[in-house]
Parts: structure tokens; sequence; C-alpha cells
């Protein structure tokens, strides 16, 4: 497996009271109706004592059945070790904000979340929930110079350390580098080489693309928002204006929706289905994080390559090229797009027992850590002062898969390995650059851009009224924001 990247990556570069009335208020307003609230929910005394003895309730979001049971094992290896009981919560993403807002009003918050993604993140921030005296020490006790830089820049605002950064995963083109090598295609890391290869291999009952077009689905945003970065389509300007009605972005959906509609294959298509027709070799190209490369060398028994040529289960993976930078025709670098995930330690919560429990899980406990899936868990803390480089290290080593394991390292070389971890050094992402963290959350949570995207590729209409309403929706969005 090759992958293709940009070569020259370019690193971009107080403890807050008991949250606000009226920030809460807000929270309990916006919230979707009461779903499944899980139990249990609790903080500490936060007194700053010894810690032996005492307890605090963690939240994760990482919610798939056999993760949880990982991080239970870890979770009780660290009660018995520091004497700290710990009750272990799994939360659906999609629910949190539902769970947040009954957490809230009855002064039941967890002391930290775990796996808490950049936009979540920044909607804490808005609300008053966090603690980031504590999430600032944190990163200075364990060595600012042992983090990601990106990483620990992608969860700063106003100077601030928001959350402690744990982990990211990487979104990525992946194509069929046997097919494109034998219709002479050019390495599809740019606007006009992924539309000419969807239009060449876009035959034969195979789709030239597959992509997300879901209108209720975050995964449609994510895939949208890495390819606009690419032409430098922004949600809002460096003065916090909304921009998403500009030339660039009516180029970037015009591209995005002449691509599905012209080259993929009709219906509204989500991870699943998109993963699908490429493992069943009837796209060329999908859109996917790196948390496929997995599935793609055969390691889980759910989603295996089945294409005509997969009885070699090593088919797809040793023919599949990747791209992690893209860029667009007015794009000034390419674009990598990836997500960010956090320990995030609350306000009035048992600060220093929450410091020795985050501690330990990017310390002792940080491999297992990734380990739980490593495909989609690139190391945000690389090593220690000592060895700079140990996790990152360490990590391609780690088991991979579900039904059969095997180390990273096995299925793809070094080069491909490092390169997909160095991508979480330039990623991008609307909003938080330009301090408008909580608008770009708000945005995709309310599925403006999937919503678009949806109606014109299956209804079609004039590209530029469409980017128009929905700009018109971010900056109503904006305003109820404050």
């Amino acid at each position: 497996m090759r992958l293709r990247r940009n070569q020259d990556v370019t690193i971009y570069g107080r403890r807050r009271g008991r949250h606000a009335p009226a920030r809460r208020q807000r929270i309990l307003a916006a919230a979707l109706p009461i779903a499944v609230l899980a139990s249990g929910c609790g903080g500490g005394d936060g007194e700053g004592e010894s810690t032996d003895g005492q307890s605090i309730t963690v939240w994760t979001v990482e919610d798939l059945t056999d993760r949880v049971e990982a991080q239970q094992e870890i979770v009780t290896a660290f009660s018995e070790e520091a004497g700290i009981e710990v009750e272990l919560v799994a939360i659906a993403e999609d629910q949190l904000n539902t769970v947040l807002a009954s957490a809230a009003a009855g002064d039941d918050l967890p002391d930290v979340i775990g796996a808490l993604s950049l936009n979540k993140v920044n909607e804490l921030r808005t609300d008053d929930l966090l603690d980031t005296e504590t999430a600032t020490a944190l990163v200075e006790e364990l060595g600012v110079e042992t983090f990601s830089e990106r990483a620990l820049e992608l969860t700063q605002a106003d100077g601030e350390q928001l959350s402690v950064p744990s982990d990211g995963w990487a979104q990525m083109l992946f194509y069929r580098q046997d097919l494109f090598d034998a219709a002479g295609l050019d390495i599809p890391d740019n606007y006009d080489a992924i539309t000419a290869a969807a239009e060449e291999l876009n035959s034969g009952g195979r789709a030239g693309i597959v992509a997300a077009t879901a209108p209720a689905d975050s995964f449609t945003h994510q895939t949208f928002e890495h390819l606009a970065l690419a032409n430098d389509c922004q949600l809002v300007d460096d003065d916090g204006e909304v921009a998403l009605d500009s030339d660039n972005c009516q180029e970037s959906f015009g591209f995005y929706t002449d691509l599905i509609r012209d080259y993929s294959v009709p219906g509204n298509q989500d991870a699943d289905t998109t993963r699908a027709a490429y493992f069943s070799g009837n796209a060329a190209m999908v859109v996917w994080s790196s948390f496929l490369l997995d599935e793609l060398a055969g390691l889980r028994n759910d989603a295996l390559p089945n294409c005509p040529e997969c009885t070699d289960p090593a088919f797809l993976a040793n023919n599949t090229g990747v791209v992690t930078g893209i860029e667009g025709p007015d794009g000034s670098e390419p674009a990598s797009y990836g997500e960010v995930v956090s320990w995030a330690p609350l306000v009035d919560s048992n600060a220093d027992a929450v410091s020795e429990f985050v501690n330990y899980m990017m310390s002792d406990a940080y491999l297992d850590w990734l380990a739980i899936a490593p495909e989609g868990k690139l190391p945000t803390r690389t090593g220690t002062s000592d060895d700079p480089e140990e996790y990152l290290t360490a990590w391609q080593t780690l088991q991979a898969g579900v039904d059969t394991e095997a180390p990273l390292a096995d299925v793809y070389d070094a080069e491909v390995l490092d390169a997909v971890a160095e991508s979480a050094q330039s990623f991008s992402r609307w909003g938080l650059e330009q301090g408008q963290g909580e608008l770009a959350g708000a945005v995709s949570g309310q599925f403006v851009v999937s919503q678009t995207i949806a109606d014109l590729v299956s209804a079609g209409g004039d590209v530029g009224e469409a980017v128009s309403a929905a700009a018109a929706e971010v900056q109503a969005i904006k305003d109820d924001l404050g």
C-alpha cells in the first residue's frame, strides 16, 4: 500500500468559576428530547487532600462494547494502584448534549469526559463547564514538549489549554492504486485529479468515487469540510464573520455536488454504504477516516473486503493508495483534516483525583488506551521527555483489528504509518483558528452543510442560491449564540 501526501508539512501555530446559570439554561434549551440518561454521575470534593479513598465519575464517548470493556480494564487497574474509585459511564456522542443537560440541571456532572471531540470541547468552554486550570497543569506536568504542537494548538483558545489532547484520527482519500496505474492516472490529491480519475473509472458498474451525502449525518459534514478546506473555503473569515458564501466555498460546493452527482452511486450515502461500495470493488475511491485501516486489511469480520480479487485477504490493503493532503484550485497548500479528542476535566470536580487519573491515562496506561483502536487513535503525545518518540514508535506495533489481530506494522510499511501519524501535525478545522469553535460545533451539529449537500445532490438547483441559504443559516446560528 502506497500513501501519497504533501511532503512539506507546515506546523501552524484561569481556572473558571462555577458555570453561570444563564449558560446552563442555554444548554437545557438546546438539548434534544431526553433519550437514555446514564446512571451514577457525580463529582468529588476537589479539596486538594490525599486522593486515596476518593472517587470520581468518568464519562467516555468511546461507547462501543469492546472499547468500553477495554477501558474498564484500564480503569480497574488504576483504581487498584491509586486507591481512587472510578465509575466509568459510556455515552454515545449523539446523546452527549442531552445527558449533559440533564446532569447540569441536577448538579450531577461528571468529573472528567474522555474522547471528547474538538467541537464538543468548545461547546463546553462556551458554557463555562471546563476546568482549564487543571487541563493546563496536566499538560505542563506531562511536558508540553511531549505533545504534538498542532494538537495543543487545536485544544487552546485565548491562551487557555481547554483540555488534554489524548489521540486523534485522520481523514483520507483511499483509492485503487492498481486501477490508477493501469489507467495512467495522476495521484488524486487535488480537485482536477480527483475529477479526472472519477470520470475515467466510472464505468462497468463501478463508481468513480463514493463519499457521504446523508443529510442528518456528521460524516457528510466532515467529508465536505476536508475538501472545502483544500480550496481555502472557511466557515468564517479572520474577523469571525460568516464566509460560507465566499467564491471559494461556492466552488467547493459545486465541485462536491458535481463529483457525487456525476460519478457516484444514487441515494444517500453514509459511512457504512461508502465502505461497502469500496470493499466490494464497486468504487474506485472513497473518503473515510483512518479507522478504515484495520478493516481494509481484513481484520474485522463484520466489515470484510469482498471484491472479486479479495480471495486474497490482503488484496485491497496492498492495492490501495491514500491521500491525506488535498488541494483545491484556490487553496494555498494541501489541507489535511482530522479529529483530535481529549480528556476534559469539568468544573466543580475532584481536581486532584482527576489529575492523577488523566496523568495515568496519558503515561502508564497510554499505550493501553491507544491499543483500544490504534488505527483510529493516532498518538497526540508522541513520547516522554526522555524518549520523545516512545509512544509514536510503539503505536506502530500495537495490535489492530477485532476478530483477527495484527500489528499495523505487519500490514502497512513504516512510510505509510509515519505519514498517517504525521498528518495529525497539520490538521485544519473550521472556526478554531478564528476563535469560533462553538459556532463550528453548532453548524456541524445542526447539519447545515450536510443538508445542503444532500439537497444539491438529490434535487439539483442553483449552487449559489443553496450556498447563500446555508450561509444565512450559519449567520442565524451565530446571532443566536451571541
